[in-house]
């Protein structure tokens, strides 16, 4: 978000937290059940933070895997979110319940990461850097849009050893608990509530293989809009003002 953040600072107050488990943030132990890092947990402590800033309602966008503890923030916090903009993802139930060998073999690494502790750790670990530049580089294959500070501080991040147990665990709870959780949200009827800004990249897998407005449109109560992007996966990073204005639009 750095090279967005900045220009959306002219006009709101801007939080930019590492999820537990990334980066300089809290990383819990791994654990049996991994309900330290279910979305649900990562969304309280947004939540929580908000409440400490100062900040009751606030607007939320979220990438990735920060989009799916948005989703969750706006559905058991639904009172605080005013706006919610996700960027290059689809429900992440929608992911696993439409699976099929696209899917297992562009997104190997949700089925690689979930695997039991120590596994994928003890590999990674080995070769941090190795492991990194082949993640991102997958879409597109170059990673020459990651400013050199950034990728820096990626490359740090990857060279401890809890952030990648950390990962790791955020992917079991995504194909265990997360599950969990979102399926009983469906079953009780929870949507969306606020208005929902969906963007993709086009040169990424989502747009290619699903509908993003018309799935999301069935996870929310109020309007969704959005489009893509002519990015692949790092939307922020590689067109960072086709991204601030969609959000500064939106949010505005």
């Amino acid at each position: 978000w750095h090279a967005v953040a900045p220009a959306l600072a002219q006009h709101f107050s801007v939080v930019c937290p590492d999820l537990r488990g990334y980066g300089g943030s809290f990383k819990p132990p791994v654990s049996a059940d991994h309900a330290a890092y279910a979305k649900r947990a990562m969304a309280a402590d947004m939540a929580q933070l908000m409440t400490c800033l100062g900040h009751e309602r606030f607007f939320v966008a979220g990438h990735d895997r920060g989009a799916r503890v948005a989703q969750r923030l706006a559905l058991d916090h639904s009172d605080r979110v005013r706006r919610l903009a996700l960027l290059d993802i689809v429900p992440t139930l929608e992911h696993f319940e439409r699976a099929d060998a696209a899917f297992g073999l562009g997104y190997y690494h949700w089925f690689w990461l979930a695997q039991p502790h120590p596994f994928p750790e003890t590999l990674i670990n080995a070769a941090p850097e190795a492991w990194f530049r082949a993640h991102t580089a997958r879409e597109p294959k170059n990673e020459t849009f990651f400013h050199p500070e950034a990728l820096a501080d990626y490359l740090r991040a990857a060279h401890d050893p809890a952030m990648i147990s950390g990962m790791c665990e955020d992917y079991r709870a995504a194909a265990t608990i997360d599950l969990e959780h979102d399926r009983a949200s469906r079953a009780a009827g929870d949507r969306i509530a606020c208005p929902l800004l969906v963007l993709w990249g086009a040169k990424g897998k989502i747009g290619q293989w699903y509908e993003p407005l018309e799935i999301w449109r069935t996870y929310a109560a109020a309007p969704v809009a959005g489009g893509a992007i002519d990015t692949g996966h790092y939307l922020a990073e590689e067109d960072p003002a086709a991204v601030t204005a969609q959000l500064a639009a939106f949010f505005l």
